[in-house]
């Protein structure tokens, strides 16, 4: 009895390898889940202009600070960088000269447009959207309250719920950004001495998709 129990345990056993080896040379098997793209943030990106007021309309200038996804920082490079900021206009390098005071020289491929939503829904770029900048018909990012990023009331930049920048990079690869405040360490309240004097500090949750040609999040 024993003998004949040890036999028939001995073949059920074989039958469970031979079907889970069957499973696997078929390909059956579930493959891992790709790993997720982390989300980044980036706090206090000083985006300084100087404004001339005694001009009209008044006239900008200053440095444009670059911002590179690949490194997650900014850079002076000439050449590698993927969009570049100053005051509350952000520039992409892609495009022509539009005739913006002191705007670097675009070199790249990047692109742009604002999507809708929220940032964790955007899951995948919508590549017939994207623009570059143009003299003529103007930034991929607009300018201006209410027409892009941000809304502009009693002296206070206050960036717009579910407004998702969205690029493709210099050099072709993706990235989201989400701008979460344009003061200085992000204040929740933003008194009148803070939006005086500790304004064009960008801070922004964004993720980066470094995979060439993969336009997933």
């Amino acid at each position: 009895m024993s003998i004949k129990f040890n036999f028939i345990l001995f073949l059920a056993t074989s039958f469970l390898i031979i079907s889970s080896c069957s499973d696997d040379d078929n390909g059956t098997s579930t493959p891992p889940n790709p790993p997720s793209l982390p989300i980044e943030q980036y706090s206090n990106l000083h985006a300084d202009q100087e404004v001339d007021y005694t001009t009209n309309p008044p006239t900008y200038s200053g440095e444009f600070i670059k911002f590179d996804f690949g490194t997650g920082s900014t850079t002076t490079s000439e050449t590698d960088w993927d969009i570049a900021f100053r005051g509350t206009t952000i520039l992409v390098n892609g495009g022509d000269t539009t005739g913006i005071a002191e705007e670097p020289l675009r070199t790249g491929n990047a692109a742009a447009y604002i999507y809708d939503g929220l940032f964790q829904d955007l899951t995948e770029v919508d590549e017939s959207l994207l623009r570059l900048d143009d003299m003529y018909d103007g930034l991929a990012i607009p300018t201006g309250s209410g027409n892009g990023w941000y809304n502009y009331s009693s002296m206070v930049i206050t960036p717009i719920a579910g407004k998702v920048l969205v690029f493709r990079t210099a050099d072709g690869k993706y990235a989201k950004m989400e701008i979460l405040s344009y003061y200085k360490d992000a204040p929740a309240e933003i008194t009148n001495t803070i939006a005086l004097s500790d304004n064009r500090y960008y801070t922004f949750n964004y993720m980066y998709q470094p995979e060439a040609g993969n336009t997933s999040f």
